[in-house]
């Protein structure tokens, strides 16, 4: 299953390709009655296929396009292995699922985009990710405030000897990991024989975190969301020389993690990132506050939604638990907006949000009591 990074965003938002594209969130459960998560896809896709037959589409093309997510329902290790929340994109064209460390409520929309607002908290409001590491272990988690999840790529190296091991400037040197809870930080110290001196050491331990570096950059790309590195002092401190992620917090988890457990890195790292969210949100909406009547700044949804298409919105607000469903006329430069969805609507709060994503702009998506203001949306203009 794939990790849900900006890449992976900006692809979904570029749309389903040709016809309209369904997109589906749900929460899951990762243990217990993990039966219940694949009895609630089943009726989301049956909500899924009325949908699309009541905007038009031939029953059979409607099944056609929603096979390869039904495939999932059979599937038993799948739902045995989720997170807090699930979101599905279909269409003609695409297929992409993905767990993540976020409960959403059920929700199934049709429309000639993907919907990508619940997305959105993830990515300006709480998504972060904890890089554990030891020499003897690599452990990446994707994180909420609220929940986490294991998502360690293939392309990262789990430990020193397995680095070291395609490392063709190490073929003479032959390296073992000797656990020594005694040793410098209780991390675990590393034997290598072949240079025998602390700077062979510390050679050793760059390369393998340039390798990890690689690694996670293979699959955070251009995210934009922090990175806490986890660790004994001076683990941190030849990683932070390896790395190149532009985001990673200058302040980490600090302790050995071969004795740590995933809750336990998530807990300390929530504290390590709270600041971090809470500056810029903070910041945001002081911005807003003090652009209010000076033309640069609005509740309105219309002038929002019009100011997002030409790309004149720099933040945005939006309610992540409000739906306004409509249509934007773009000839006309024109929103209708109806009080519930009617065929070939779609929510245009998530239309704004969209907009201003791809033009350049920053979206938080908050609870309606968060909203300044009051209203579902507000933003700040460029110009």
């Amino acid at each position: 299953m794939a990790i849900l990074s900006i890449d992976e965003l900006r692809t979904i938002i570029k749309g389903p390709g040709e016809g309209k594209g369904v997109s589906l969130y749900m929460p899951t459960n990762r243990t217990g009655d993990t039966e219940q998560n694949s009895i609630r896809f089943r009726n989301l896709l049956r909500a899924a296929e009325e949908r699309l037959v009541a905007s038009g589409a031939r029953p059979a093309d409607a099944r056609r396009m929603l096979k390869p997510a039904r495939g999932l329902l059979s599937d038993a290790a799948f739902w045995q292995h989720q997170g807090d929340g699930l979101a599905v994109f279909l269409s003609q064209e695409v297929f992409k699922h993905y767990s993540l460390p976020s409960s959403f409520q059920e929700l199934v929309v049709a429309a000639e985009r993907f919907h990508v607002k619940p997305l959105l908290p993830l990515f300006r409001d709480g998504l972060f990710y904890v890089l554990a590491v030891s020499m003897g272990k690599v452990m990446l988690l994707q994180c909420t405030r609220d929940s986490l999840r294991v998502v360690t790529p293939e392309s990262v190296p789990t430990n020193l000897a397995e680095a070291l091991r395609y490392d063709q400037t190490e073929k003479q040197q032959k390296v073992h990991i000797v656990a020594t809870p005694g040793g410098p930080g209780r991390g675990g110290a590393v034997s290598g024989y072949g240079e025998g001196s602390t700077d062979g050491l510390k050679d050793s331990a760059l390369r393998y975190f340039q390798q990890v570096n690689r690694g996670l950059h293979e699959v955070l790309k251009e995210e934009r969301a922090p990175l806490v590195v986890a660790g004994v002092d001076y683990i941190q401190a030849i990683y932070r020389e390896a790395n190149t992620y532009p985001h990673l917090l200058s302040d980490g988890v600090k302790g050995n993690v071969d004795e740590m457990t995933p809750e336990a890195l998530h807990q300390q790292a929530r504290v390590v990132v709270k600041p971090y969210f809470e500056r810029d949100e903070i910041a945001a909406l002081a911005r807003y506050n003090k652009a209010l009547g000076t033309g640069l700044a609005t509740g309105d949804l219309e002038q929002a939604v019009l100011a997002a298409y030409v790309g004149r919105v720099y933040i945005l607000f939006v309610a992540l638990d409000a739906q306004q469903w409509g249509k934007f006329d773009a000839a006309q430069h024109k929103v209708v907006l109806h009080q519930k969805a009617e065929p070939g609507d779609e929510d245009l709060l998530d239309f704004a949000a969209v907009y201003t994503l791809t033009k350049g702009g920053s979206v938080y998506a908050v609870a309606r009591e968060k909203m300044p203001g009051g209203s579902p949306v507000a933003a700040i203009y460029r110009y």
